[in-house]
């Protein structure tokens, strides 16, 4: 685990050193939980965000998108149940003054069972080889059964009790699995309170007339209130999806593990509207083309896993979650919600305005189910910053740090360098820059010797490297280097742009199965 931590740590040094996050004000000590995306950070995140849009958006006919506002009339939060029930159950420790989610605890420590009952698995196909059969191995082991069932009776108390809101109960099983202060090792809890999220802010001239408003936690209702503009200016047929990604806003008490969980954060998301009846097909489907999406990117079928709901929120009959493997464990990078027709039902009942569809094959109005996708941009970001970074040992006994970002979302594509700082080698690297900035993010560097700047590059994630040297001069060709392997070849500068494109296109990318 120290060395999960040690890595974490490395990944949150790497991002500021290589100007991808900064503190947020933080000249002024800084804002908890709150952080500030640099030069090389604000691109990582409109790269993800745009691999999501070509393959959600305009890879499907029967789904388009909005951008709607941070700011909403305060009766659409009473509707979609968040005035009443958007709230945590936090726990504190009398000794080290530290605030928990109870759940989160909870969960923590049914994981470390899993964790125990994974290393049994892994000890006894390392033992028997290929003659391990897991899934006997799985039901028959003592051991493994032991955690496992542990683990599942757990997970289904918490869910029970925090479905009945009875949150004497979780605290009851905090203490029964003694579940200690991970900071002072400290079992003195206080009650369980359930704490709402919503940050509240005022909208108006004066104090007096000033309409009490929230900046909004999720960015779904405002695909929701917007569902009949859409259907009808757009003239879309059930099945159709409305997409949308911006920041939504929560006053996490417990905000940690760095852009895991902010108090600003942005979403990207999409609601499909179904027939009723027809919302588990739609759901299966889903799950499986996100899954897809993540695997795309090639970071590893391993570091991925469905987590179905014990506990569904008031809205949902399924949900599940994509977990991915950070340097602190398995946890949420995206959740897939069948949602039921509770949000446009509810939007109807508060707002007086009917939101059906009338579906002409079946000749009837309806209220559309909705099967949600929703991923946290922030995490995803993390997540693939934190598979990137990697120490190397190379063959003659030095090392390197390099970012082996998807070269797809890599911030700057290539870099280009002049072999010296002399007899037209800057002049000509720059016009090699000035043609391929059409098509890319690309980078100009001429400081410290070529190695150094391989290096500088390696640990920045950029997947190209061009050397513009004497001979370019003669015949036009320039070394290109693959941050990956390092190798190098000797390729004509017309045909510079075609590499790189091939190497970076979505369409090369999202079209791997």
């Amino acid at each position: 685990m120290a060395n999960n931590e040690d890595q974490f740590k490395k990944v949150i040094g790497h991002a500021k050193e290589y100007g991808y996050i900064f503190g947020s004000s933080e000249i002024y000590d800084g804002l908890s939980a709150v952080y500030d995306y640099a030069q090389n950070g604000v691109e990582l995140k409109k790269n993800i965000r745009e691999y999501w849009w070509q393959s959600m958006v305009y890879m499907h006919q029967n789904i388009v998108g909005i951008d709607a506002a941070i700011l909403m009339h305060p009766k659409t939060w009473k509707a979609s149940g968040h005035v009443d029930a958007f709230s945590d159950p936090l726990i504190d420790n009398k000794d080290s003054k530290k605030r928990y989610r109870a759940d989160v605890l909870v969960e923590d420590y049914a994981e470390k069972l899993e964790q125990k009952a994974q290393k049994e698995i892994k000890k006894a196909a390392k033992r028997f080889g290929e003659a391990f059969n897991e899934e006997e191995f799985v039901t028959t082991n003592p051991r493994v059964v032991g955690y496992l069932s542990k683990k599942a009776e757990i997970l289904s108390r918490l869910a029970r009790s925090l479905e009945s809101e009875d949150l004497a109960d979780v605290k009851l099983l905090i203490e029964e699995l003694e579940i200690a202060c991970p900071l002072s090792g400290s079992r003195n809890w206080t009650d369980v309170k359930q704490f709402n999220l919503m940050f509240g802010t005022k909208l108006g001239a004066s104090a007096e007339t000033a309409t009490d408003l929230y900046l909004r936690p999720e960015t779904a209702q405002g695909i929701f209130v917007n569902f009949l503009n859409v259907q009808k200016t757009g003239r879309m047929k059930i099945p159709f999806g409305i997409a949308q990604t911006g920041k939504a806003f929560r006053n996490e008490i417990v905000a940690r593990q760095f852009i895991f969980r902010m108090r600003e954060f942005e979403q990207m998301e999409m609601q499909f509207f179904v027939r009723p009846g027809e919302e588990m097909k739609w759901y299966d489907h889903w799950k499986e083309y996100r899954l897809n999406w993540h695997l795309s990117l090639g970071m590893g079928k391993e570091n991925y896993r469905f987590h179905d709901h014990e506990k569904l929120a008031h809205y949902a009959n399924a949900a599940s979650d994509i977990e991915f493997n950070f340097p602190f464990g398995f946890k949420e990078l995206e959740g897939i919600h069948s949602r039921t027709d509770f949000d446009l039902k509810a939007h109807e009942e508060h707002s007086g305005k009917k939101l059906k569809f009338y579906d002409p094959e079946l000749g009837e109005n309806y209220t559309p189910y909705v099967v949600e996708t929703s991923i946290g941009l922030d995490r995803m970001f993390l997540a693939v910053l934190s598979h990137s970074l990697m120490d190397e040992k190379l063959e003659d006994g030095s090392s390197r740090t390099v970012l082996k970002l998807p070269s797809v979302l890599a911030p700057v594509k290539a870099a280009v360098f002049p072999l010296v700082k002399k007899d037209g080698l800057p002049e000509l690297a720059q016009e090699i820059i000035e043609d391929l900035q059409w098509d890319h993010n690309v980078f100009y560097d001429e400081k410290d010797a070529v190695g150094k700047r391989y290096r500088r590059q390696d640990a920045a994630g950029t997947p190209f490297c061009i050397t513009v040297d004497h001979q370019t001069l003669e015949d036009k060709t320039v070394t290109i280097r693959h941050r990956d392997t390092m190798e190098q070849e000797r390729v004509a500068i017309a045909d510079l742009n075609a590499i790189i494109s091939k190497d970076v296109s979505m369409k090369a990318w999202l079209s791997k199965k």
